[in-house]
């Protein structure tokens, strides 16, 4: 099924977001694909408790060159949430491996926020021929980066959680001053149940307890690109120094801005994914 998004855009004279379902075995995955189908594909995955609509700012930025294909993963968004399935991490690789191969997409620069970063090495670990290039956008290397939370931000302790549980949990996603958090991105943990919301905390901490994401990225050797926020409350952005392990590595830090760089300061962020893209395209090509 192919429908307009609920918000779609008008990019710069191109067609407007169109969402779709994918049925795969484990559920059916909700897809957003933005500009022109013959450009070279974007990939872009949220991190956990999030959605598609985590990229809206930043989608409008990319489509002048890119194929944008955004999912929601297994039990986010408007993907389905099965009680009876794995979250583990390369698992929802394995799916969104799977969605492109449906949309006859041969290879994509795949980009991820926070532990879609996690999603994104495990895809490149198992489909390099997929993966052109990777960026990872505030993703910690290691568990050792870790900001451990006050109790209060930990996470929702009810279910569903209190409008105030959500805020502070919530809150220590952005730094930037004066950023209003927006009411759909509380929307999207609302939308998820307690079993997908802890499965998939639980999973992102078990892949990185496994082996850090520096030593995993020198093996499928694709070009990478870090971006971090400065600011960050939830990794320390210190520890994007870890990656440069990782041969040709490239590391940027964004002052000013907190663990969301792509809502909290979309064109600076496009502009650092657009040029490390155009780098690996050209080359690909």
């Amino acid at each position: 099924m192919t429908v307009p998004a609920d918000n779609p855009y008008v990019n710069g004279g191109a067609e407007a977001t169109v969402s779709s379902t994918v049925p795969l075995d484990d559920g059916d995955i909700h897809v957003c694909q933005d500009g022109p189908r013959d450009a070279p594909a974007l990939l872009l995955l949220h991190g956990s408790a999030s959605s598609t609509r985590s990229w809206n700012p930043l989608v409008p930025l990319l489509t002048g060159s890119h194929h944008v294909i955004r999912i929601d993963l297994l039990g986010h968004g408007r993907s389905a949430k099965p009680a009876d399935c794995s979250y583990a991490v390369p698992d929802q690789a394995l799916r969104a491996g799977a969605v492109l191969d449906r949309l006859g997409v041969g290879h994509a620069v795949v980009v991820g926020h926070s532990s879609g970063g996690a999603v994104a090495t495990a895809l490149a670990e198992q489909r390099p021929e997929l993966v052109t290039a990777l960026a990872l956008v505030n993703t910690g290397p290691g568990l050792d980066a870790f900001i451990a939370p006050e109790s209060a931000a930990a996470g929702p302790s009810q279910w569903p959680p209190s409008d105030e549980q959500l805020r502070r949990f919530a809150r220590t996603g952005f730094s930037r001053v004066g950023y209003r958090i927006p009411e759909e991105l509380l929307d999207d943990v609302r939308g998820m149940t307690l079993h997908t919301f802890t499965a998939t905390m639980r999973a992102t901490r078990s892949y990185l307890e496994q082996r850090a994401l520096p030593d995993r990225l020198s093996v499928p050797g694709r070009p990478l690109l870090v971006v971090f926020g400065e600011d960050d409350r939830r990794w320390r952005s210190s520890s994007a120094s870890d990656y440069l392990a990782v041969p040709g590595a490239e590391v940027e830090l964004l002052p000013g801005l907190g663990h969301s760089p792509q809502l909290e300061d979309p064109p600076r962020t496009a502009a650092r994914l657009l040029a490390f893209t155009a780098k690996h395209i050209a080359r690909v090509d």
